[in-house]
């Protein structure tokens, strides 16, 4: 009787980043600014889009204090 193996179901690949809450996001071609307020919780990546592109991360620096 020959053996089988046993298959496992194709896994999409993770993306690298996931969105968080507070995140800044900013359409590179209107500039349209994205404060993240609450994350939906799914296993998969959500991409957030505006004109028809991905929004890219901005990166916040620490305004000094006066």
């Amino acid at each position: 009787m020959p053996t089988t193996k046993k298959t496992s179901a194709a896994k999409k690949p993770r993306a690298s980043r996931k969105i968080a809450e507070g995140d800044n996001y900013v359409c590179d071609v209107c500039g349209l600014s994205v404060i993240v307020d609450d994350v939906c919780g799914c296993e998969e990546v959500h991409e957030i889009v505006c004109c028809e592109q991905p929004m890219t991360k901005r990166t916040t620096k620490a305004r000094a204090a006066k």
